[in-house]
């Protein structure tokens, strides 16, 4: 059981808060605040914190360029040649990050939405190269003793349930980290009925659905290459995808605020393919027309190659498009605005199933294969009475025994650092749905046990015709399974009442959580085995992911590089929670909610949570 350091509730909040909420038009009785200190300099366990160095007017400039790269580290690598030990006591690292480096970073970012705060990690995102940085080793104010008085202790209305926004991720990808383990991995497996000969099947492809947070269309792709290398080229059956391993979990895209188009309102699946989304990048040809590829491409459906321009300031899809999903193909409803150039959409299909099997197919078929039948996908195991397959020929002998192709999926700590650092929705929800899946005796007997493959092809035997399709498979869950886990873990491990959850992303506005909530798993989380995962998933305060822009906001932070924090926007919430080290050494978990009836001006609003990182990075 998590034991809490005891909260002091000040009579008043700091001025800088207080001035903030004033310039915002808040009052206090809207924000909720909890800063906690956990350890100091002597027993730390947050990462190096970062300076931010002006080096525009510097002669030199080869090294600002900054290449997209496929790392999913946080922090910029750094090796042992960039780092200058001073003989001090208690020495601690500083990485040095050059401003204009931050800044390519995150116009590279933005090129691959409208809106930083909904990114959805469509692609490998751009990390800050080792080139950039600059490790040095020095002292903290206040460095001439290891333990400090503690002066920043507040609370404020810690026990009022507020809508968290995307602070509520925090939740679920804990959780996972906690009982699936930072090395967990997804097996995406693949079976077949009938008989191979040469290279061509004779009967069906099964595709068993894991629940992969980030199965991504160039993932998809090695997926089906493994096939190929497995020796099957052609396939005189159907590829058959089953999605059991999540039950009725789809939604409508235009439930939460009518906007159907925008990825971040994509439905979980248990075989989602890129995010159920499609990048649609327009080239201007002429001065009245330009060119749009689509990636990736749909199998036997119509997407236009070329668009008339018009004279207009280039913005979301929904407004500069007019995209329309129909039945057999995609139609563009306004010109493409002549600002927008070069530039990248993201736009969400209405039906993940759909998606997936029409992507899939286009990727066999690129691969040079052949397919005598279709892609089907259903959410039920292949050969269910729930299925209503009715195989004849070969395609009615039993599945195989074993797996053709079994695909592992990223970490989870990978998947992990996208969802809290670019506040990816689908993702999340593919995660927390995974917690009913896959933390359950039965899966964990099957996971820990040594693969043996005699042992195997025993089970298969005293089982006959489906056991190895089931070998190793996560029970079918559905949402009010994976929400009950969650609430099982909090109760076991937290002693505050747990939140109240209706999603595991925080896109919701019936969900809530107390600010003293989210203390409680942060220090929990400080000293749990897999807390560097966690840390390293959420954004440098000034530096990178959602919180990067908080330098902008308030330039003379000293929160800057100092605060690991995710942040959460709603129209009518703002949040932040994570971690700081104050100017002295000492850790502060924070976290700040703010919740109104009306809508909130984000230029006002956010600043209200940068005085709060400031002020405790001040301590």
């Amino acid at each position: 059981m998590a034991v809490l350091m005891p909260l002091y509730t000040q009579a008043a909040l700091p001025e800088a808060i207080e001035t903030a909420l004033l310039r915002a038009e808040l009052t206090p009785a809207d924000i909720s605040i909890v800063v906690t200190p956990i350890a100091n300099k002597s027993s730390s366990r947050l990462p190096a914190t970062i300076e931010v160095i002006d080096t525009h007017n510097d002669a030199d400039h080869d090294s600002d360029n900054l290449t997209p790269t496929s790392s999913t580290s946080p922090t910029p690598v750094v090796t042992a040649s960039e780092t200058k030990t001073v003989s001090t006591e208690d020495d601690r690292p500083t990485i040095q990050v050059k401003k204009q480096a931050i800044e390519q970073r995150e116009r590279q970012i933005n090129a691959y939405t409208d809106d930083a705060y909904t990114y959805q990690s469509i692609e490998s995102t751009p990390t800050l190269l080792t080139s950039e940085v600059t490790t040095i080793v020095k002292h903290d104010k206040d460095s001439s003793s290891t333990t400090h008085s503690v002066a920043a202790k507040l609370s404020h209305q810690a026990n009022i349930a507020r809508t968290p926004a995307s602070t509520m991720k925090l939740v679920p990808s804990f959780i996972a980290l906690d009982t699936l383990g930072a090395d967990f991995v997804w097996h995406t497996r693949i079976y077949h009925t009938g008989l191979i000969v040469g290279e061509r099947l004779y009967g069906d492809l099964i595709i068993q659905g894991s629940g992969d947070p980030k199965m991504t269309h160039e993932r998809l792709g090695q997926l089906l290459y493994h096939v190929q290398k497995a020796g099957i080229r052609h396939i005189n059956g159907d590829i058959i995808i089953d999605s059991a391993v999540f039950r009725e979990v789809s939604k409508d895209p235009a439930a939460f605020d009518n906007a159907p188009l925008r990825p971040y309102n994509a439905s979980p699946d248990g075989f989602l393919v890129n995010f159920n989304s499609i990048g649609i990048k327009s080239y201007p040809l002429t001065n009245t027309k330009a060119q749009l590829t689509y990636t990736p491409t749909l199998a036997d459906y119509q997407l236009p190659d070329q668009i008339n321009i018009r004279s207009a300031a280039c913005g979301q899809a929904r407004y500069s498009l007019a995209p329309q999903w129909q039945r057999t193909k995609l139609t563009l409803n306004n010109d493409l605005p002549n600002s927008c150039g070069e530039h990248m959409f993201y736009v969400a299909y209405p039906d993940a199933k759909d998606f997936a099997a029409r992507v899939l197919a286009g990727k066999w078929q690129a691969l040079g294969n052949t397919l005598k039948g279709k892609v089907i996908a259903q959410e039920a195991p292949y050969g269910s009475t729930a299925a209503q397959d009715q195989r004849k020929g070969l395609a009615a002998l039993p599945i195989s025994p074993l797996p053709l192709v079994s695909y592992p999926s990223l970490s989870l700590k990978k998947q992990i650092y996208d969802i809290n650092h670019f506040s990816n929705n689908v993702m999340t929800e593919q995660v927390a749905l995974s917690l009913a899946a896959y933390n359950h005796d039965d899966y964990q007997q099957v996971k820990n046990r040594p693969a043996d493959t005699d042992s195997m092809k025993h089970k298969a035997d005293t089982n006959q015709a489906t056991s190895l399709y089931q070998f190793g498979k996560p029970t079918t869950t559905s949402y009010p399974a994976a929400l009950q886990t969650m609430t099982q873990w909090w109760q076991t491990n937290l002693s505050t009442p747990p939140p109240y959850l209706t999603n595991g992303s925080g896109l919701c506005r019936n969900c809530t959580i107390t600010a003293e909530n989210l203390s409680e798993l942060l220090n929990h989380a400080y000293h749990h085995p897999s807390f560097d995962a966690y840390i390293n998933s959420l954004g440098v305060a000034g530096v990178s992911g959602t919180i990067a822009a908080h330098s902008k906001r308030l330039p003379r932070s000293a929160a800057i590089g100092r605060a690991w924090i995710k942040t959460g926007t709603l129209n009518n919430v703002t949040s932040m929670a994570g971690y700081v080290k104050g100017l002295s050494g000492q850790d502060y978990v924070v976290v700040g909610l703010i919740n109104t009836e009306h809508a909130l001006n984000p230029y006002t609003a956010r600043p209200v949570l940068d005085a709060m990182l400031d002020w405790t990075a001040q301590h």
